[in-house]
C-alpha cells in the first residue's frame, strides 16, 4: 500500500538546506507546545474543570425549577465533586429519576448520565456511578412490579447500565475474576498448624468470582442480574468515595428487594441477644418461630402462600429488634418505602452482599449508613433462608455475627466510659521522673 508523503510539510526543501539546517533540526512550533501543555498539571486541571463545567450547566438546562443551584456549583474549583456532596443537587436529580416518566429513551436525564459517563474525566464518571443505586433500584422495581406495563419503555435506564458494564467488560479483557481460598494445613501471619505443613503448591485453591464477561449490546431478561451486578461491582470499586446519601439509597432498595413482610431478619438477634436473657427470662415471643421454609410460620404468611396476618405486625416486631439492637427505629420504617420485592440470583446478590459489608464496617461511614446496612443484611438473610441460598446464607449470617459483636463491644466501651469516675475540675499533674542517688 503506497502512503502519500508531503515533502514540503514535513522536510525542508534541498534549496533551503544550506539557510534553515539549524531550524530544521529543531521541532516544529506545533508539536513542542503539545508537548508542554500535555506536561503541564495545571493545563490538566483546568482542562479538567472546564469539562466538568460545561457538563454541569448542560445539566442545569435539563432541571430548570432550580437552576441557580447546579449553576452555583458549576462556578466552584471543584464542580462534580461539589455537586457530589450537595443535598439540593441530590434531591433534584433524585426526584427526576424516580418520576414516573423516568428512564424512557427519550428521558433528557438518562442521556446526560450516559454521556458523562462516557467522559474519561473520572470525577465525572464517579458522580454518575453515585447515582447506580437509585436508578437500579429504580429500575429493577418497575421491572418487576405487577403493573410495569404502566410505565413507559426502560431504555434509558438500560443505556445507562450498559455503558458502566462494558467499560467493566473492557477493563476485565475478557479474563475471570478469581480469588485465592487460604488453605489452613500452611502457615499464615495468623496462625500455626498443628502438623507438619506439607511443601505442596498444587494445593493452593482458587475460587471464582465472577466468569469472564461477554459484551452485550441490549439488557435481555436472561442477561439481567449479570448486567446490573457487573455494574454494581462497578460501584464498588469506589464506594468508599460515594456520598452517604448514595449508600444509604442502595441500603433501603437492598431491603426492599429482599421483601417486605418476612419476620425471620431477626432470627440471629433473637437467638442469644442479651436482652432475652435478662430480667424474667421471657421471650417476645417471636424468637423461636423462625423456620427455612417458603412459608412463614408465624406473622404474615401461611404455608399455602395466603396473608394470615398484617404486615404492620411484622414491622412492629423488627422495629422492637432493631431497637435493641441500638438501630435507629426510623431506618427500619423509612426501609419499607422503597423497592419492592424481585428475584435475586447469586450474580446480582453477590455485589449487594459486598457492598452492604463496606456500608456496614467502613471507618467513615456514618452511623445511619450502618444502622441502614445492618438492616438490609437482616432482610437480606431472612430472604436467603426461604429460597435455600446456602453461599448468601453463609455470607450474610457472618456480617450479622460481625455486627453484633462489633456493637455490643462499642456499648461495653460506652459503658465503661460512663462509669468510669471522673472529676473535670481537678487537673491532673504530671508524674516526676524518678531520680536515682548513687553514692560512692
Amino acid at each position: 500500500m503506497d502512503f502519500p508523503h508531503n515533502h514540503s510539510t514535513n522536510f525542508p526543501s534541498p534549496s533551503s538546506s544550506s539557510t534553515s539546517s539549524s531550524t530544521a533540526r529543531q521541532p516544529p512550533p506545533s508539536t513542542a507546545t503539545t508537548i508542554t501543555t500535555d506536561n503541564d498539571p495545571m493545563h490538566s486541571w483546568w482542562e479538567s474543570v472546564s469539562k466538568q463545567r460545561s457538563r454541569i450547566l448542560s445539566l442545569s438546562y435539563l432541571l430548570p425549577s432550580d437552576g441557580t443551584t447546579l449553576s452555583s456549583l458549576a462556578d466552584s474549583d471543584r464542580p462534580a465533586l461539589s455537586l457530589l456532596s450537595s443535598p439540593a443537587a441530590y434531591s433534584l436529580i433524585s426526584s427526576a429519576l424516580s418520576s414516573p416518566t423516568s428512564g424512557s429513551g427519550s428521558d433528557p436525564l438518562c442521556q446526560w448520565l450516559y454521556e458523562t459517563f462516557q467522559s474519561s474525566d473520572p470525577h465525572l464518571r464517579l458522580l454518575v456511578l453515585s447515582f447506580l443505586p437509585l436508578l437500579s433500584g429504580t429500575y429493577l422495581s418497575r421491572i418487576h412490579t405487577s403493573d410495569s406495563s404502566s410505565f413507559p419503555s426502560f431504555s434509558g435506564f438500560e443505556a445507562v447500565l450498559l455503558a458502566v458494564y462494558s467499560s467493566e467488560v473492557k477493563s476485565r479483557s475478557g479474563k475471570p475474576l478469581l480469588v485465592q481460598i487460604p488453605d489452613l494445613s500452611q502457615p499464615s501471619l495468623y496462625h500455626a498448624p498443628r502438623n507438619k505443613p506439607a511443601d505442596d503448591r498444587s494445593r493452593q485453591s482458587v475460587g471464582l468470582l465472577s466468569p469472564p464477561l461477554e459484551p452485550h449490546l441490549a439488557v435481555k431478561s436472561t442477561k439481567r442480574a449479570v448486567i446490573v451486578g457487573t455494574a454494581l461491582d462497578c460501584y464498588y470499586k469506589q464506594v468508599s468515595q460515594m456520598p452517604a446519601w448514595s449508600k444509604l439509597d442502595f441500603c433501603t432498595f437492598a431491603a426492599a428487594w429482599a421483601g417486605q413482610d418476612c419476620p425471620c431478619r431477626t432470627k440471629l438477634d433473637g437467638d442469644d441477644l442479651d436482652h432475652h436473657e435478662s430480667g424474667n427470662g421471657n421471650s417476645n415471643g417471636h424468637d423461636h418461630f423462625f423456620r427455612k421454609d417458603s412459608g412463614f410460620s408465624n406473622g404474615t404468611r401461611s404455608r399455602d402462600g395466603d396473608d394470615v396476618g398484617t404486615e404492620d405486625d411484622v414491622i412492629k416486631d423488627v422495629v422492637v429488634e432493631m431497637d435493641n439492637l441500638g438501630i435507629n427505629k426510623e431506618d427500619a420504617e423509612n426501609l419499607e418505602k422503597k423497592g419492592v420485592r424481585i428475584p435475586l440470583p447469586w450474580e446480582l446478590l453477590r455485589p449487594v452482599v459486598t457492598i452492604l459489608g463496606h456500608c456496614l464496617f467502613g471507618p467513615s461511614n456514618s452511623e445511619d449508613e450502618k444502622d441502614a446496612a445492618s438492616i438490609a443484611i437482616r432482610c437480606l438473610y431472612a430472604r436467603a433462608s426461604h429460597d435455600l441460598a446456602p453461599q448468601a446464607i453463609l455470607a450474610l449470617q457472618s456480617l450479622i455475627r460481625l455486627d453484633k459483636s462489633a456493637r455490643a463491644a462499642a456499648k461495653a466501651a460506652a459503658t465503661v466510659v460512663a462509669n468510669a469516675p471522673s472529676n473535670a475540675n481537678t487537673p491532673s499533674k504530671a508524674k516526676k521522673p524518678e531520680i536515682l542517688l548513687v553514692s560512692k
